[in-house]
């Protein structure tokens, strides 16, 4: 029905628009969690993301506008990544940060779906080339 890019894009999108409302990125000291939507950077960096995801299924018909979209939402997912990194290393004298959440991993989890993603259309890609060399 669906190219497998397709399914991986969409698995990106849920990990980057709908899980983060669910997962905490951390608890503090106090025991509290802390979400995304605390944070105004960390909901920009993940609207951003599912933005891309959402964009690049949309634009099914055009796999090199796909597979850009999916290296820019790699690259943002990286960003986020390293903001949660740096958050922890420069709160680690403090206790700021007592416990990692399931949503401090989730850019991992969207990075390895785009990659998935990237790699199919490229080999959709391979293979058209490949059926006009023949023509």
């Amino acid at each position: 029905m669906f190219r497998p890019q397709t399914y991986y894009l969409i698995v990106s999108l849920i990990i980057s628009g709908i899980v983060p409302f669910f997962a905490p990125l951390w608890k503090d000291a106090s025991g509290t969690s802390f979400y995304f939507m605390m944070d105004i950077v960390y909901v920009a960096l993940f609207g951003l993301s599912a933005t891309l995801s959402l964009l690049s299924i949309l634009s099914h018909a055009k796999r090199q506008q796909q597979f850009v979209m999916g290296r820019l939402n790699m690259i943002l997912n990286l960003i986020l990544l390293g903001l949660f990194v740096y958050r922890t290393l420069n709160a680690s004298g403090e206790t700021a940060i007592s416990e990692k959440g399931v949503g401090m991993f989730l850019p991992i989890f969207s990075i390895v779906f785009l990659v998935l993603a990237n790699k199919a259309i490229k080999k959709d890609e391979d293979l058209v080339k490949s059926v006009d060399r023949l023509r």
